[in-house]
């Protein structure tokens, strides 16, 4: 895809990635560098973590194609995650997606970040038209354990890279880093869901969003919830895109969360539903509550779905 062709995503990662140990105490966050020479940021595990960190840690996900903010809106009742890009399959998808599962003994993590590029290993890379040669590799893994060092030697075999060219920030769930990073995908959960529905993502000119931060739990599994609940049902989401608007006016009703069965609930409960297991959900459910599409060929908008404030309260809240 034109959007990718030029694009060295683990080297703008790494550049990111440079100014985070100077300012580590400042971001309550620790580095260090395990015997195999690959760096460790620990943005949550054993550290607080700070909002500055959390955005640090979205934007490396998105290989810093992308703008994060955090806001607290005066009409909200919660602060509002802001996320944009003007390379949105880049960002989202070759970067951005947690598609890497990343399994050791006692050990599994959500991988996502640059270094899903340097591998290749998903499908999704023949799809997209892109993998890439890495001269360094940059990952950001979901867990609340350190990876052990047999699996950091792994991920960098996979990624054809010296253990000393890998970087990999690490942050459960639950943690303020955390929880932000994932409601910073936005833009992302509305281009795979397309994707899903055969939709041309090349059509895609450029992507922005926002989703509700919840409020921090302990717990990873309660956090899990309400982070996915953040998109299914306050994530808004606006694509720039080229084309024909007879396709945008026929895709669009599938293209939110409400278009799927699943849809209705705290993502908590429906996933209890499921015995706790992620793939027997609807994979329909997982795009946010509301996609709108302006065609910048013809002037057209057209939206879809919307804000449902009544689930986020439950989820929330905790009810």
């Amino acid at each position: 895809m034109s959007d990718l062709s030029e694009i060295q995503l683990n080297d703008r990662a790494g550049v990111l990635c440079q100014e985070i140990p100077p300012r580590a105490e400042t971001l309550q966050i620790a580095v260090k560098t395990l015997d195999s020479g690959t760096t460790l940021i620990d943005m949550g595990i054993e550290v607080p973590g700070s909002k500055e960190a959390a955005i640090y840690l979205a934007r490396v996900c998105l290989a810093d194609l992308g703008e994060v903010t955090l806001d607290m809106p005066k009409d909200k009742a919660w602060p509002t995650v802001g996320v944009s890009t003007q390379k949105p399959v880049a960002a989202c998808l070759a970067s951005q997606y947690a598609g890497w599962e990343i399994k050791g003994d006692k050990f599994f993590a959500m991988g996502s970040g640059p270094m899903r590029a340097a591998a290749g290993r998903e499908a999704l890379f023949d799809e997209i038209g892109y993998r890439e040669d890495a001269s360094e590799a940059v990952g950001v893994l979901e867990t609340a354990k350190f990876p052990p060092e047999r699996v950091c030697l792994e991920i960098a075999e996979k990624c054809d890279v010296v253990p000393e060219q890998l970087t990999l920030l690490v942050a459960p769930t639950s943690s303020i880093c955390g929880t932000l990073q994932i409601v910073a995908r936005s833009v992302e959960t509305a281009l795979h869901k397309l994707h899903e529905l055969k939709f041309d993502l090349s059509r895609i000119e450029t992507g922005s969003g926002t989703a509700p931060l919840p409020p921090l739990v302990k717990d990873d599994f309660a956090a899990i919830g309400r982070t996915n609940d953040a998109i299914l049902y306050g994530g808004q989401v606006t694509l720039e895109v080229h084309g024909d608007d007879e396709s945008l006016a026929e895709i669009g009703p599938r293209a939110p969360s409400s278009a799927s069965p699943d849809y209705g609930r705290p993502f908590a409960e429906v996933l209890a539903e499921y015995g706790n297991d992620f793939y027997k959900v609807d994979p329909l459910l997982f795009s946010p509550a509301v996609i709108e599409f302006v065609n910048l060929d013809t002037g057209s908008c057209f939206r879809f779905g919307e804000v449902n404030e009544e689930v986020l309260e439950r989820s929330f809240s905790g009810m």
